[in-house]
């Protein structure tokens, strides 16, 4: 056991009971990016210390330090027990999950020097992950989801590697979108190409499947597509909003110049 916590299944039981409260970190990147991040991890625990630390000097030699402080192995068994699956890095652990307040104030910032990225009623979990994984690399200042998806799924922070903590992630009613001029992602929209998307913009996708909802295009101050071939149906919902970030930080470099 670590130093820090003496019985780390006891604790985590009882964090794990405030489940509205706590997120798993399901393995070791998540952990790496939580704890880079400024998450508070009350517990942590690993099938295999060394080999997790071995990891750590290989890959994150920065949390090396914290993570020899609070990990804690258990058998095999106790850690399979604790996780929905088990994942190769055999690590896992608890964070605790932003308060709503302070994500909305993050969010409403009126001095956003990046997008707020909208995912309109998605339905695919490892999509939304994946979305928060690129959201924290482009630095956007947040993403929200509207409709049922909760965006801290532990599905959704396992396919977001953890960089939940390097933005800001919740869940909203389209009635409660920050403000900020709102650019949404449609195949009728002007080319994207020829417009210039500004650091308070509010970037809305719908799913892949249905699109924009008609409240959410309707509320849109400027609708825009992305460069398409013909006959070709869509663009995964990540690459999407890749494409959209990165067209916006190009306009910030040029800014610059």
């Amino acid at each position: 056991m670590n130093d820090l916590v003496d019985d780390p299944v006891g604790v985590w039981r009882r964090a794990a009971a405030g489940a509205d409260a706590c997120v798993l970190l399901d393995g070791f990147h998540a952990l790496k990016h939580a704890l880079r991040f400024g998450a508070e991890v009350p517990v942590a625990v690993t099938a295999d210390r060394d080999a997790a630390l071995a990891l750590a000097d290989e890959l994150a030699p920065d949390v090396r330090p914290a993570l020899q402080a609070l990990l804690a192995e258990v058998p095999q068994a106790t850690y399979a027990s604790l996780v929905p699956r088990p994942h190769p890095t055999a690590v896992a652990a608890l964070a605790l999950r932003p308060s709503r307040g302070s994500s909305l104030a993050r969010l409403a910032g009126a001095s956003r020097t990046a997008p707020v990225v909208v995912l309109d009623n998605p339905r695919n979990l490892g999509n939304a992950g994946a979305v928060i994984r690129l959201a924290a690399g482009f630095g956007a200042t947040g993403v929200v989801t509207t409709g049922t998806l909760d965006p801290w799924h532990p599905t959704v922070v396992r396919g977001g590697a953890g960089l939940h903590f390097a933005t800001t992630v919740e869940r909203l009613e389209p009635a409660e979108l920050p403000a900020g001029p709102l650019f949404a992602l449609d195949p009728d929209g002007d080319d994207i190409r020829g417009v210039r998307i500004p650091d308070d913009a509010v970037l809305a996708f719908g799913s892949e499947r249905t699109g924009l909802s008609a409240g959410l295009r309707a509320r849109a101050d400027h609708l825009v597509a992305l460069p398409m071939r013909p006959q070709v149906s869509s663009y995964n919902l990540a690459t999407s909003v890749a494409m959209t970030l990165y067209h916006w930080s190009l306009g910030g470099a040029h800014d610059r110049l």
